[in-house]
């Protein structure tokens, strides 16, 4: 019989940190909260970087994904070990899910599933086209260059005419190693914000507004950006539930993150389902919710 109801998946800097500050403080009040609700249901709970190689993982019930943030920096180990995991124990979310939007090319998915998506071109690994010769193919002048796997902004460049040289080094670097998406600069984003809406098995449960510090583009607290709580409206509820139903599987939690592109349009920037800061400190019930969703699934 399996000693472990549920293990709370993080990395290893966060496990027993040396250094403290408000960002750490944040990644351990998170975990802690659905610790809490968790063993609040009765259900036997640790939490463990995922790369813990003194774990037996066949012996607990489910693992969580929450705060495993150095999983892109680490791909090809992190995907050897997920591979294997999943053969030991139930994955939440689930391998396939994790997998389809582990690469951003699930935004095509959506997209062709009616979901209207931040427009996005993919520039595949290995092309011979220079930054340059893409821009003016694409017809643009104001933009952003992102890796299709990442998070928290890795190799993130705002570019625009003037600076496309400066980063085509960088861009030839990156391509040479893995696909990249080539977004329009939207200008909503720094003028009014990215929404974050919390979907908690299918189900709206709360949002908040994030916005990026004076300067800067990007909204992650990484880069100086802050975070408001926000209640949406029914349109926006019912944009990010439609994200979801758009999945092959209801996954357990999901963040979507939206906002009004260039065209005045509500459009879809990231759904996150590996693992998404929730925000369980704004709004503790969902953790709550979380924990209850999980407790059925063990029973």
């Amino acid at each position: 019989m399996k000693k472990v109801d549920v293990v709370i998946l993080t990395e290893r800097r966060y496990v027993n940190p040396v250094e403290n500050n408000k960002y750490i403080e944040n990644v351990l009040l998170e975990d802690n909260l659905v610790k809490i609700a968790l063993e609040n249901q009765g259900l036997k709970v640790l939490r463990l970087s995922w790369d813990d190689s003194n774990f037996d993982w066949s012996t607990t019930k489910y693992i969580l994904f929450r705060t495993t943030w150095d999983y892109f920096d680490r791909f090809t180990e992190f995907s050897v070990w997920l591979e294997s995991v999943s053969k030991q124990t139930k994955l939440l979310n689930s391998k396939d899910i994790i997998h389809w939007n582990l690469d951003k090319h699930y935004l095509l998915d959506l997209q062709q599933k009616g979901i209207h998506i931040c427009e996005s071109f993919f520039v595949e690994k290995g092309t011979s086209f220079s930054l340059l010769e893409i821009s003016e193919k694409l017809q643009l002048n104001n933009f952003v260059l992102k890796p299709c796997v990442s998070g928290g902004g890795r190799h993130t460049y705002k570019i625009n005419k003037e600076s496309i040289e400066k980063h085509n080094t960088i861009f030839n670097n990156l391509i040479s190693k893995e696909a990249m998406i080539i977004q329009p600069f939207q200008h909503n984003i720094v003028d009014k914000g990215e929404i974050s809406l919390i979907i908690i098995n299918g189900e709206y449960t709360h949002a908040v507004l994030k916005i990026a510090k004076k300067g800067d583009f990007r909204v992650q607290d990484d880069f100086g950006g802050s975070v408001h709580n926000y209640t949406p409206s029914k349109e926006e509820i019912s944009f990010a539930e439609k994200c979801i139903e758009a999945c092959s599987e209801t996954p357990i939690y999901a963040r979507v993150d939206i906002f009004i592109d260039n065209n005045n349009k509500l459009a879809l920037a990231e759904l996150e389902l590996i693992e998404p800061e929730l925000w369980f400190r704004n709004h503790t019930k969902a953790a709550g919710k979380l924990a209850n969703a999980i407790k059925i699934l063990i029973d």
